[in-house]
């Protein structure tokens, strides 16, 4: 079983890093610099979350993922605060 505040402190550090900023992450570059092992499951657990999460495929590369500033209500708050 996943320890769950490990997987809360992810798609927290996930929400911070990326939301809002530009920013892009794929899942190799999240498990190589910051541990994220399963980041399609961090993923589904953000859009579950409510956040507006935008996935980015090129072709001859993996998924890239980008978070918009407003969720799918429209608000900036925090999440995973």
């Amino acid at each position: 079983m996943a320890n769950l505040s490990k997987v809360r402190g992810q798609n927290a550090f996930l929400e911070t890093y990326l939301r809002g900023t530009g920013r892009t992450m794929s899942a190799a570059q999240a498990q190589a610099n910051y541990g994220i092992m399963r980041m399609s499951a961090r993923v589904h657990e953000l859009r579950s979350a409510g956040l507006n999460v935008a996935t980015i495929r090129r072709p001859g590369t993996t998924a890239t993922y980008r978070i918009s500033s407003r969720d799918l209500t429209g608000s900036r708050a925090k999440v995973f605060a």
